[in-house]
């Protein structure tokens, strides 16, 4: 039950980030990717092209629970990166939008709290999906095995 709650939850946040970038320009979002002073230029330009696109495969796989184990380890991944960016910024006092759901979401307090908040459920909901494949993995040989 919490693993499909986990993954319906952050399989919506995807979905959402997703559609906020994609109905603007991308080089807004690439203006905002920019702001954080991480990459070079080639790399905004890709990020900005491409990130949103990936947000919308994995909040779709998660929300369809498919490949949950990979999926899930993907948005944990991904989470932790842009998590990383925002205390860097913050760190170095930057002033900025988070870039997360397109412009006029500035980099502040809430948007930390928020986005640790969704690390953490990424990070649980990957560690619970592997359990639960390793569970069914040894379900199975058990089974096998007693053939």
């Amino acid at each position: 039950m919490l693993v499909r709650v986990l993954r319906i939850l952050l399989g919506g946040v995807w979905l959402y980030a997703a559609y906020s970038k994609l109905k603007q320009p991308w080089l807004i979002f690439a203006m905002a990717i920019d702001a954080y002073h991480l990459l070079p230029e080639w790399a905004v330009l890709a990020v900005a092209r491409t990130l949103p696109w990936i947000e919308l495969a994995i909040g779709i796989l998660l929300i369809g629970g498919v490949v949950l184990r990979y999926t899930s380890m993907a948005s944990a991944a991904i989470l932790a990166v842009f998590f990383a960016a925002m205390i860097s910024a913050q760190a170095r006092g930057l002033a900025i939008d988070c870039g997360c759901f397109g412009p006029g979401d500035a980099l502040s307090r809430w948007t930390m709290l928020r986005d640790g908040a969704l690390l953490s459920a990424a990070v649980a909901l990957a560690w619970l999906s592997w359990r639960q494949a390793k569970q069914r993995y040894h379900a199975l040989n058990g089974s096998v095995a007693g053939l």
